[in-house]
């Protein structure tokens, strides 16, 4: 048949069957690819996200509520003697749902605050007993502590008949709420408190402008098990900071079965919280306490004794360190007057109470902190506890000379009371202490009679004879070489390097003034715990050591998990024939060593500086003992106290008395070999 005799009609027809064929075939395969995406969907959600699912799913079915760690101890050195400890307790809060300052709330604040007195009155402990009072301060109700939406902390340690009844009438209290929690508290004997330091809510130290930068970070930390909650106590100075991460232990967690109403439903699974590590410091309490008490009783007799050459009304603060010398253990840091850290166990504070607390919360002896006289302004006009060495460097200003050749040990040197420097004709002069000339000396007793004079001629003009103005970068490098100015490296948080004023000096005035005054003790404010650092790095004849405040750290079962042995910073290398010298003239007279049974070292120190447009004098004493076999190196500063040898030098023979009796200056407790003796006479 031709191409022609085919009907129109057929033609038709079998296009339109091409065409349904192809459009059948476009189904079956869109079918075909629908499904196949559905399989590998199903496959993927069963496979790879099932696991994932579950856990939402049961996240959706169940309320976790985290439950703060439980910290972990801090010992004294014996271990016998709990400094900071926490205990678990149940405590009252409240939320303010409106402001009670207004006249319109005021009667029902009043009925509020009556209701929840009744309770405490009826089923609390009468000895914790709160006023109506005491109630409306802790409620905070015109914010002077917290903010509006900061739940209030009204009474810790409930009983259990007053947890019970205010979790049975919750629609009389709305918003009280009975929280656990753990309680911080301290030794009350006040053991080393600047020291040990404190703790606040978490919330409260991360405020961008005013926050500690440890926890600013620890607010990014993505990991759930170790955030921080929100009201979480955490150390905020001292050890407690120093070792945060030890002591705070890890979070537990209380999970509810929860309804579709989001109601409990079942039993809750608990995970309990892990305590902490327990920190042991290297202090004692035996030696702190009896510290503490020296530095008081010597105040108190500053201020009141009749006799005009030792009186010094303005003494009203004192700071010793106490630091082995072979170990560099801290047996004693006290910063006095103190206060009852247990302060801070009572909830927020307003701004007058913390201003209360200042002067005696920071720790005065590795930082400036200034004496309370009623107002800033006032304590101003006075020396902090940052003060000038006075003739406490004197013994270094020897090592010095000696090292660099500017004289020998066997050197005389002609002592006619005064020392002058600068140019020829126009020379300042510097005078020994009482207008005393001593003649002939040597080194060793240029260091014993405190001889500014030798000092001045020997060791600052020599230095800048030989240096130039180069002479203050080599005092400079001796200073930090002997820890001061810098930091002591102990770890504590804040720990301040002191102030290097013979640089300013050589700045504004001229470089051989600066070593002139430099030498003789004129020119540089350290810390009391640089001060103890530097002692013992005489006695050691040239290690410094790091101080440490911890001897160890041990988890809950009492294993150990890190011991803090003796750490050398830094060596200097000198002549044993120039420490010998050295130690020699460390003879100053100081008062209350009378009978004392062993050679000691030591140097006295009388500083003066222009606080307020007054010349005030302090009081300043270094000593290490025994001479020949050093043990315990002491700095003690009290700030006017005028002549070291009256005012510290006795505060530092109780401490070497507290030492000799609990630990030894000759290795052997005297406490524990009296009692020996004792049970043996019987």
């Amino acid at each position: 048949m031709s191409k022609e005799a085919i009907d129109p009609y057929m033609e038709q027809e079998i296009a339109k069957e091409k065409s349904f064929t192809f459009r059948l075939n476009i189904f079956f395969l869109a079918t075909f690819l629908i499904f196949g995406v559905l399989i590998v969907r199903l496959a993927y959600l069963q496979l790879v996200q099932g696991p994932t699912l579950k856990k939402e799913e049961a996240s959706i079915a169940t309320k976790s509520v985290s439950i703060p760690p439980i910290r972990g101890t801090i010992f004294d050195s014996t271990g016998e003697n709990r400094i900071a400890y926490s205990t678990s307790t149940q405590s009252l809060y409240m939320s303010l749902d409106k402001n009670y300052t207004l006249e319109e709330n005021k009667a029902e604040l009043k009925e509020l605050i009556s209701n929840i007195k009744k309770v405490f009155d009826q089923y609390g402990d009468p000895e914790k007993a709160m006023t109506e009072q005491e109630i409306e301060t802790a409620l905070d109700i015109s914010y002077r502590k917290n903010y509006g939406y900061t739940p209030r902390r009204i009474k810790t340690d409930l009983t259990d008949k007053e947890i019970a009844y205010f979790l049975a009438h919750k629609d009389e209290f709305p918003n009280v709420e009975v929280v656990e929690e753990n309680i911080r508290h301290y030794d009350e004997d006040t053991v080393a408190v600047q020291t040990v330091g404190y703790m606040k809510p978490f919330s409260s130290v991360i405020d961008p402008d005013y926050g500690l930068e440890y926890y600013l970070k620890a607010k990014e930390e993505k990991d759930p098990t170790l955030q921080y909650l929100d009201q979480e106590e955490v150390g905020y100075d001292g050890v407690e900071l120093m070792f945060q991460e030890e002591l705070r232990g890890t979070k537990g967690l209380k999970t509810f079965p929860v309804n579709s109403q989001n109601q409990i439903s079942g039993e809750a699974e608990l995970t309990p919280p892990e305590k902490g590590n327990n920190v042991w410091l290297s202090i004692n309490k035996e030696v702190q306490l009896a510290t503490e008490q020296a530095i008081m009783d010597q105040l108190e007799y500053l201020q009141t004794t009749s006799n005009p050459s030792v009186s010094a009304p303005n003494a009203k603060t004192g700071f010793a360190v106490a630091m082995e010398v072979d170990t560099g253990q801290i047996v004693a840091m006290a910063s006095m007057p103190d206060y009852d850290s247990n302060v801070w166990t009572e909830g927020s504070k307003s701004q007058e109470e913390i201003d209360a607390i200042a002067p005696f919360s920071s720790n005065g002896t590795i930082r400036e902190v200034y004496q309370s006289y009623g107002n800033k302004e006032e304590s101003y006009k006075h020396p902090s506890s940052t003060v000038l060495l006075g003739s406490v460097i004197k013994p270094l200003s020897v090592l010095i000379g000696l090292q660099e050749d500017l004289f020998t040990t066997s050197t005389l040197y002609n002592d006619q009371g005064v020392g002058k420097f600068g140019k020829k004709g126009y020379e300042s002069s510097v005078r020994n202490s009482g207008n005393h000339s001593y003649g002939l000396i040597d080194p060793a007793s240029a260091i014993e009679h405190s001889s500014n004079a030798f000092m001045v001629e020997m060791v600052g003009n020599k230095l800048y004879e030989k240096y130039g103005a180069e002479g203050v970068d080599v005092w400079d490098r001796y200073m930090k070489e002997f820890g001061l100015g810098v930091s002591t490296e102990s770890g504590l948080p804040n720990e301040q390097s002191g102030l290097r004023e013979y640089v300013n000096e050589a700045k504004n005035s001229s470089s051989q003034s600066a070593l002139a005054y430099a030498s003789f003790g004129q020119q540089g404010k350290y810390t009391t715990l640089q001060l103890a650092q530097y002692t013992a790095m005489l006695a050691n004849e040239g290690k410094r050591l790091k101080p440490q405040i911890a001897s160890k750290i041990t988890d809950v079962e009492g294993n150990v998990v890190k011991e803090f042995g003796a750490e050398i910073l830094n060596t200097v290398e000198f002549d044993s024939t120039f420490w010998d010298e050295i130690k020699s003239g460390m003879n100053s007279n100081a008062q209350g060593f009378e009978g004392f049974p062993y050679d000691y070292a030591r140097k006295t120190g009388t500083s003066e500086q222009s606080v307020g447009g007054v010349t005030v004098e302090n009081g300043v004493f270094i000593t290490f003992a025994p001479r020949d076999n050093p043990k315990l190196a002491i700095a003690v500063v009290v700030p006017e106290g005028k002549f070291g040898s009256n005012s510290a030098a006795p505060i530092a023979r109780k401490i070497y008395d507290a030492y000799d009796q609990y630990i030894g200056l000759d290795g052997t407790p005297k406490l524990e070999k009296s009692q020996d003796q004792s049970e043996t006479s019987e």
